[in-house]
């Protein structure tokens, strides 16, 4: 799907679903917790809501079935990373880019539930990686070759 006014609609609606699942519950409990209600909220809005969607991964010409599972697909075009943590973390940003790269979508919302004000809690996170026909060879892949500066 496009980067288009669409997904800005649905990317506001699971924001706004979020919010209101923060009001009824505030910070503190499991990741699991928020997931299950947020899922509850988003279907009831009338979007198309996935839990722990699972997608294939290509390894070394090896399809793995399950290769990687994201907590909710939105409209099979938004993925949204739940968490509840002290703070949010680089890795995490790279996780949700990883997961947008490999399902080839564009835009992921990062929401972390444990905070006091859910606002300054929510990323939006999106996918610009095309992928070139070949990578070029990177100078860490170099030095593992022998080929090092």
């Amino acid at each position: 799907m496009e980067f288009t006014g669409a997904i800005d609609g649905i990317t506001g609606e699971i924001i706004r679903a979020a919010i209101e699942v923060h009001r009824s519950l505030g910070p503190g409990l499991l990741e699991s917790t928020y997931e299950a209600c947020l899922a509850i909220e988003l279907t009831d809005r009338s979007l198309r809501t996935e839990r722990q969607r699972s997608f294939p991964l290509l390894y070394r010409s090896i399809k793995l079935e399950h290769g990687y599972r994201v907590d909710l697909l939105v409209q099979e075009s938004v993925i949204v990373e739940v968490k509840a943590l002290e703070q949010l973390l680089p890795v995490h940003h790279a996780q949700l880019l990883s997961y947008l790269r490999l399902a080839r979508l564009q835009v992921g919302l990062l929401i972390n539930f444990n905070v006091v004000s859910l606002r300054s809690g929510i990323r939006r996170v999106v996918n610009s990686y095309s992928p070139s026909p070949r990578p070029p060879c990177s100078s860490a892949s170099s030095a593992l070759k022998g080929n090092g500066p």
